[in-house]
């Protein structure tokens, strides 16, 4: 323990000698540590910010969209058929297992008015189960009951965007406002749940009872007609599950053939939205891959420093091995001169780049998360090419000839 401690005294006391020199072999170290811990707190923040916009979409989510129609040769897109009913939405909640809760879905833009206030957004006619699906939380009021959707009721559910520009700071609840010139009371306030991943703000948002979106709102060309059906399963390992029963139920329920064309489709959007955090997550480990490429610069300037440090200080390892030291010896010391130059070079490193992290979250206004992991990451990158590039020069000084080593000027 001793000899460790005396060998690392001494590493310290010959880089001291040359302190500007140490510090900038240092110095790619420093900034390959500081590089690599801001860009993997970049990457990680993108990761967290999708994870929690993917969250708020609703957890274990399937949507059922209806089929296209073709019309002139022309084949339109998804929704442009409406097959889908309140009926499918029922049959899909009793007879799916892997099913958790269901919600029929009517929407459309409409005009919604207090007083002298009026606001355009989007209006939803939706179930009871759509706080469940969609995991909404409401800020004050109570939420949709079975009595509402069998009676059609006048009753609303807002989001905060919608509040704001109506009520401003007052509370909403139990106030009067006009759905296309109909009357709806204000029964409860959603929490904020903020932007989408495609930018689009979830607060700014109406629901109402779905048939009261279809009897007073929206109206329907076919008695219980839905734009979309809104599926939560009852965990993520039952998705595909879900997914699978609800396919086979609408097949057999609208009477298609195992090789007929669906006249729906169902899509996954927890999967398609895990995508994009894969993608993130690549994007974070190529930024750190890059950022990694300046270490190994450093860890070059630290071969080339200690190569030339064995040159300067020949007669003083002479010295060493004349009065008993052995190769192991001499080796560990410049080996440790290297380890002590990529140990500090690292410390700093760690300090530059969590404030590198600060200032860009302060400028950039980027999220930038710093993990202990990141930290350690690189820390260990750079101890481990300390111990690369510093093996080489250590291993030279070693086979140094004592007798040769005295006679060097």
């Amino acid at each position: 323990m001793n000899g460790l401690v005396s060998t690392f005294r001494i590493a310290v006391e010959a880089l001291w000698v040359n302190k500007m020199r140490s510090f900038l072999t240092m110095l790619g170290i420093i900034i390959g540590v500081g590089a690599v811990i801001a860009m993997l707190a970049v990457g990680e923040g993108a990761s967290r910010k999708i994870s929690q916009q993917i969250s708020t979409l609703g957890s274990n989510l399937l949507i059922v969209l209806p089929g296209s129609v073709t019309s002139g040769g022309i084949r339109m897109g998804s929704g442009t058929q409406m097959t889908l009913n309140m009926a499918d939405a029922e049959a899909i909640e009793k007879e799916c297992p892997a099913v958790e809760a269901v919600s029929p879905i009517l929407n459309g833009v409409a005009q919604v008015v207090y007083g002298n206030a009026n606001w355009s957004t989007g209006v939803y006619g939706a179930g009871v189960s759509i706080l469940t699906i969609r995991d909404l939380a409401l800020t004050s009021g109570r939420p949709f009951t079975e009595q509402d959707i069998r009676s059609a009721a006048k009753v609303c559910l807002i989001g905060q965007t919608v509040a704001d520009n109506l009520f401003g700071d007052m509370d909403p609840t139990g106030q009067i406002v006009r759905i296309k010139k109909v009357p709806f009371t204000v029964i409860g306030l959603l929490e904020p749940k903020g932007q989408s991943l495609m930018g689009q703000d979830q607060d700014d948002v109406v629901y109402i009872p779905i048939t009261t979106a279809q009897k007073r709102i929206f109206g329907t060309h076919f008695a219980g007609m839905v734009r979309s059906i809104m599926v939560k399963a009852k965990s993520a390992d039952d998705l595909p599950a879900a997914e699978s029963q609800v396919n086979a139920l609408l097949r057999q329920r609208h009477r298609i053939g195992p090789k007929g064309e669906a006249d729906f489709s169902v899509r996954n959007l927890t999967q398609m939205l895990q995508v994009a955090e894969q993608s993130t997550k690549v994007m974070t480990l190529l930024l750190g891959a890059i950022a990694s490429v300046s270490l190994l610069v450093g860890g070059i300037g630290i071969m080339n420093i200690m190569l030339v440090s064995v040159t300067e200080r020949t007669r003083e390892i002479g010295i060493r091995m004349a009065v008993g030291a052995k190769i192991r010896d001499i080796r560990f010391q410049f080996l440790v001169e290297a380890l002590t130059l990529s140990f500090f070079g690292g410390m700093i490193g760690v300090m530059a780049g969590v404030t590198a992290s600060w200032v860009i979250t302060a400028l950039a206004g980027w999220a930038t998360v710093i993990t202990p992991l990141s930290i350690g990451l690189a820390v260990g990158f750079s101890g481990l090419v300390g111990i690369f590039f510093g093996y080489y020069p250590a291993y030279k000084a070693s086979l140094l000839n004592p007798i040769e080593a005295l006679r060097h000027e």
